[in-house]
């Protein structure tokens, strides 16, 4: 309750705005019993961050746990990532605008080491790659839908636009990967010679 008041201020007004006072007073509590729960506003950010992004991953593995194809993983994982950021979007990008409040530096970060792993076992799997380069290209791939959900924030683009365009360009860099990149590092496959050839 507390930090759902503390998000409404945040989105409303602002982080300078936001006092442990005043979410007590949106959430209808004492200020006591906010500051039994959080020392300081910092603390209390802290834990909102860790929530909404918490929230954002934990929809997006239920949304690649979905997906039948690779097309439905990207098209899922897309969708669900950028209507949160469109829904929560300015509550995040307000609290990591304080350098105090986090470390991290886009929402993708979060969790980010073992959602990379999940969706590169998946590709690794499904396209016979090596698993270390599906890592690479899934952690690359990463940067696409954090670049896209900045953009559907301070740009006015249709979600759904923007959603489109951006499950396109992760589909194109994925086949393209494996078309190209793997093929072009493929080992040559020479006949094996019976004889050698004698120079003349």
């Amino acid at each position: 309750m507390l930090l759902d008041s503390a998000a409404g201020i945040i989105a409303r007004e602002g982080v300078a705005e936001l006092s442990l006072e005043q979410v007590g007073q949106e959430a209808g509590v004492s200020k006591s019993l906010v500051y039994k729960h959080f020392n300081s506003t910092l603390d209390l950010m802290k834990e909102l961050l860790d929530r909404e992004l918490k929230n954002l991953r934990r929809r997006q593995i239920a949304a690649a746990d979905r997906a039948n194809t690779i097309e439905e993983l990207v098209q899922n994982t897309t969708h669900v990532y950028l209507s949160y950021i469109e829904e929560r979007g300015l509550i995040i990008e307000r609290l990591q605008a304080e350098p105090r409040v986090s470390e991290l530096h886009d929402p993708t970060d979060f969790g980010r080491g073992g959602a990379v792993d999940y969706l590169a076992d998946i590709l690794a799997r499904h396209y016979g790659m090596p698993l270390d380069l599906a890592r690479a290209a899934t952690d690359v791939s990463f940067g696409l839908p954090s670049a896209a959900g900045h953009y559907l924030l301070t740009h006015n683009m249709p979600r759904e636009e923007l959603e489109d365009l951006t499950v396109s360009m992760i589909l194109g860099s994925i086949t393209k990967f494996h078309s190209d990149y793997l093929v072009r590092r493929q080992k040559l496959e020479r006949p094996v010679s019976t004889s050698k050839h004698k120079e003349h």
